[in-house]
């Protein structure tokens, strides 16, 4: 048996090169590095959090906790991405079409990195579907199930 040439092109982006890729800003920028990407197939990056971000001063008061939606979120950011390093897609507009088997499993708070990664799953017209993990220090703390459309 030969072995197999990986001819997947794998590509990085800093957060200059993620606000080229997709509209949102600070505050609701909520990617800061894509760390490997295959055009089409899955992304991973993250999200470092500190004490300073918005959120954090409403979300609770002496407790602060990342919310689930905006973990959600992250991930959307994080599987644009995959979208937009593709030709057809480039310089167009990816929104939320829906959200299934959602769960938050562990409490996110400042300090910690948020490690996301989104796989494509199945892409039909302008709607995509793709699966995201996120985690801090190895343990998943949200995982779901998101549809996307291409407007």
């Amino acid at each position: 048996m030969e072995n197999e040439v990986n001819t997947e092109q794998t590509m990085q982006f800093d957060v200059m090169q993620i606000m080229d890729m997709i509209p949102h800003r600070y505050p609701f920028l909520l990617v800061d590095r894509i760390t490997e990407c295959v055009p089409g197939k899955y992304s991973k990056g993250y999200k470092n959090l500190t004490f300073n971000e918005p959120f954090f001063q409403g979300h609770f008061p002496g407790n602060p906790i990342m919310p689930g939606v905006l973990q959600a979120e992250a991930m959307a950011q994080l599987g644009a991405g995959i979208l937009m390093t593709m030709p057809e897609y480039k310089g167009k507009l990816v929104v939320y079409a829906g959200i299934d088997n959602c769960r938050f499993k562990r409490i996110v708070r400042p300090g910690d990195r948020l490690d996301m990664e989104v796989e494509l799953v199945k892409i039909k017209g302008p709607i995509i579907k793709s699966h995201g993990k996120a985690t801090v220090d190895g343990k998943v703390a949200a995982e779901l199930d998101m549809t996307f459309s291409v407007v």
